[in-house]
């Protein structure tokens, strides 16, 4: 073989090598996503996964004790006050025209001070909703540095929201929990963080908001705020939300501390209140079933400021 024909073959294997390699490198992407799609599944992610693909029963007895909605009581005193409660609500989150309130599917529950009734209001709120034949129900335990939701319902929790807002590695469906109500699901307040408020304000949050808002159109979505004159938390929610419903004890809670309180939601158009623990009642013995628990009486639309 001449000089010149070694020299044209060496040519032609750089060539090919050359080509070769920008091949490689063009496909290179493509073969980490393949590695990456590969790898196994940390075991705590798969916890979290497996966890969240339950369906977790709901304790009624223990909501029973507490004088709380249950399945049993459709007719009676208890459900029909809570159809009084959210039947507004509801007209306000899924209006027939174009009503001028953004995220109205967004709800806050809260109260002026610690012991109205807020989570009693809340639980109860989600579980008359869900009865809806067309509607689903989140309730969020957005009480974060008192939570007590998945507690009543009788539920184990391990991460929640707090966790959500912090690590990217979780997914939205790892949080959830799915309940015995096919229509209502529940997300816990996670793990106890001392930047609780920060987290309640973030970026974040208001992304989770907002695509919570707008991916499911059938969707009512509930949070269970700490107190509004107790903690910062509930007055940052309610910038995020439609809806806010104040829960007032009733004989209790005095007229000034209440002002103060919806002093703190100046950016919510919609504000309706509960009155909780009333005594006098509210001529709901029509419906015969007496269980005299006495809460209901939504208030009238808020729009003066």
């Amino acid at each position: 073989m001449s000089i010149i024909e070694k020299a044209l073959n060496k040519a032609l294997e750089l060539e090919q090598s050359s080509t070769n390699k920008k091949a490689d490198q063009q496909n290179f992407p493509e073969r980490l996503e393949n590695i990456e799609a590969a790898e196994p599944v940390p075991e705590p992610t798969r916890k979290a996964t497996a966890e969240a693909s339950k369906i977790h029963s709901i304790g009624w007895s223990h909501l029973r004790e507490k004088g709380m909605l249950g399945p049993e009581m459709a007719y009676s005193q208890i459900a029909e006050e809570y159809r009084l409660i959210k039947r507004p609500l509801l007209m306000n989150a899924f209006p027939d025209g174009d009503n001028g309130l953004s995220r109205a599917n967004l709800i806050l529950v809260t109260s002026s001070v610690p012991g109205e009734g807020k989570t009693f209001t809340a639980v109860n709120l989600a579980l008359s909703i869900a009865m809806e034949r067309d509607k689903t129900v989140l309730l969020i335990d957005a009480d974060v540095a008192k939570p007590s939701i998945a507690e009543l319902l009788g539920i184990p929790a391990k991460i929640g929201l707090t966790d959500l807002l912090q690590d990217k590695s979780i997914r939205f469906s790892d949080v959830l929990i799915k309940t015995d109500i096919p229509n209502l699901t529940l997300l816990p307040a996670g793990k106890l963080d001392r930047h609780s408020t920060e987290l309640l304000a973030s970026d974040a949050m208001k992304r989770l908001a907002n695509e919570l808002s707008a991916r499911y159109p059938d969707r009512v979505v509930i949070f269970d705020s700490p107190p509004l004159l107790a903690a910062s938390q509930g007055s940052v929610l309610a910038t995020l939300v439609g809806q806010v419903v104040l829960v007032i004890e009733s004989e209790s809670t005095p007229q000034y501390i209440v002002q103060e309180a919806i002093s703190k939601l100046e950016s919510c158009e919609v504000i309706g209140c509960v009155l909780n623990k009333t005594k006098k009642g509210f001529g709901f013995r029509y419906y015969g079933y007496g269980y005299g628990y006495g809460y209901g009486s939504y208030g009238q639309q808020r729009t003066d400021g």
